[in-house]
């Protein structure tokens, strides 16, 4: 019985808790089991919270048996990115800089899925402030891949990813900054998205690069992820960049799926070099399907996302540098050293952050500085502008955008970590909706027949046009329904 219950969708879980087949208890319980048996291999957790989470399971219950009707995510196991602030429980953002730190606040994303009836079961790992797309960024050890324990889960939310992956969350949440939710889910072979930008809530979110940021769902199916986006989203007066407007239907559009008459563009510069086969071969079946489901597809050129990398890596990393100043061992987290307050912060951050922490903030310092801000950081922002104006120009052509969401298939553990830009590389699909604040979603299509690990389709729509990405995704996923599936860990190589 537990572990079927593990294998159940969050829509099956919440509808079995709901009619009172299954307590949200013995769910929880399951999912702390499957944990105990199998997260000391995958490592996707930094911690499990199994008393708050039997709790919270409880309590749904208890709100059950007095005749109460319960929310969209009745006794469902979230897994939460290690960035998000919870009470009672430690958010580390995955460095040592923060470590035990317990908020004092809950950010208004978990509050919500707290509201919806949810069960926070732990916190998940992460590159270090979310600077990364492998999790070996991670003050607390790398996370792995289930499909293959050698390989990468992605990043930065590559805890989360690999937790829904492994069976051991129905469902999680992480952050994508410039891809660290559609990279990794597509790497582990999960569906993940990029709200607009706006669409869910930062408050209560540790911040790395604010203009940027943006909190999202990951599921094993486009309905358990658009059920997830729905319930975490919505305006919040305590989120100045909140928009105020109503969610667009992504439940109704992943029930609905639907690509007959969508006009679908091929995103041009997202192909070549650099390009693994067994993903530009699963890209390629991909179009021909959506063109058998009744789509019109054609190649769309967007000139200017080729310069979106280095804009991106000079825009985060300025942010970064503002918003990890609080950092200082004055506050809050770790204290290091003696003498002046100068001596102690000096002492404490170079303690404290990691070596990509640090590289980033010494390039946003540089470019932010007296000499450079224009030639630098200016510059990447007038970049920004033209590649939003790319993207106006396709979705005057187009519904929505097509391309492979990362490069590659998940690589080796080590193998990129003395190399940054072959790192920053597996961002470079996913990094130009970011910077125009638009939506986008990774599904899986399939494993690349040269390795058997999962390859994703990368879909963007306009902003506040989240529904298209469910839409398209839903068709998809019901049209590779037989193909593709998700192995038991015990299943995965090397084990």
């Amino acid at each position: 019985m537990a572990s079927e219950l593990t294998r159940k969708t969050a829509t099956e879980l919440a509808a079995a808790v709901s009619g009172g087949e299954v307590s949200a208890a013995e769910v929880t319980q399951a999912h702390l089991d499957r944990i105990a048996e199998v997260d000391g291999r995958v490592k996707a957790f930094l911690h499990v919270s199994a008393d708050n989470a039997l709790a919270a399971a409880r309590a749904v219950d208890d709100k059950r048996a007095r005749g109460e009707e319960l929310g969209p995510l009745a006794g469902v196991p979230v897994a939460v990115k290690d960035l998000f602030a919870t009470v009672g429980m430690p958010t580390t953002c995955g460095s040592k800089i923060l470590q035990g730190w317990v908020p004092p606040y809950e950010s208004t994303v978990t509050a919500r899925l707290r509201q919806a009836d949810g069960v926070i079961i732990g916190k998940t790992n992460m590159d270090e402030f979310a600077m990364g797309s492998s999790t070996e960024n991670s003050g607390y050890g790398p996370s792995r891949n289930p499909w293959d324990l050698a390989k990468v889960p992605g990043g930065s939310s590559g805890g989360s990813a690999a937790a829904v992956a492994a069976h051991l969350a129905a469902l999680s949440l992480g952050t994508d900054t410039g891809g660290s939710i559609r990279q990794p889910a597509a790497v582990c072979g999960v569906v993940g998205t990029k709200p607009t930008y706006g669409g869910s809530s930062r408050y209560g979110v540790v911040a790395f690069a604010s203009s940027l940021d943006t909190p999202g769902p990951f599921g094993r199916t486009v309905l358990d992820t658009a059920l997830l986006h729905q319930v975490m989203s919505g305006h919040d007066p305590m989120d100045a960049t909140s928009i105020d407007a109503p969610v667009p239907p992504v439940v109704e559009a992943a029930r609905h799926g639907d690509v007959a008459g969508m006009r679908i563009g091929i995103v041009s510069e997202f192909a070549g070099d650099g390009y693994q086969p067994g993903v530009m071969s699963r890209f390629a079946e991909a179009v021909e399907l959506l063109e058998a489901l009744g789509a019109k597809v054609t190649e769309v050129s967007c000139p200017h996302f080729t310069y979106a990398l280095p804009a991106y890596y000079l825009i985060a990393p300025s942010e970064a540098s503002s918003n990890l100043a609080r950092f200082d061992g004055m506050r809050y987290g770790l204290r290091s050293g003696s003498g002046s307050a100068e001596e102690v912060m000096a002492v404490t951050r170079a303690a404290g952050f990691g070596p990509e922490v640090k590289r980033r903030i010494m390039l946003g310092a540089y470019a932010l500085s007296s000499g450079y801000y224009d030639a630098y950081y200016g510059k990447a922002q007038q970049v920004r502008t033209l590649i939003i104006r790319d993207f106006e120009a396709a979705f005057e052509q187009v519904d929505v955008l097509i391309s492979p969401p990362t490069p590659t298939t998940a690589f080796d553990i080590g193998e990129r970590a003395d190399d940054p830009m072959a790192m920053y590389l597996a961002d470079l699909c996913t990094i130009p909706s970011n910077l125009a604040g638009n939506a986008a979603l990774s599904v899986p299509i399939g494993l690349a027949p040269e390795n058997g690990l999962p390859v994703g389709l990368h879909v963007m729509a306009p902003p506040l046009a989240d529904d298209r990405l469910y839409r398209v995704a839903a068709a998809v996923e019901a049209a590779y329904q037989s193909r593709w599936g998700h192995p038991l860990l015990d299943e995965a190589k090397g084990l």
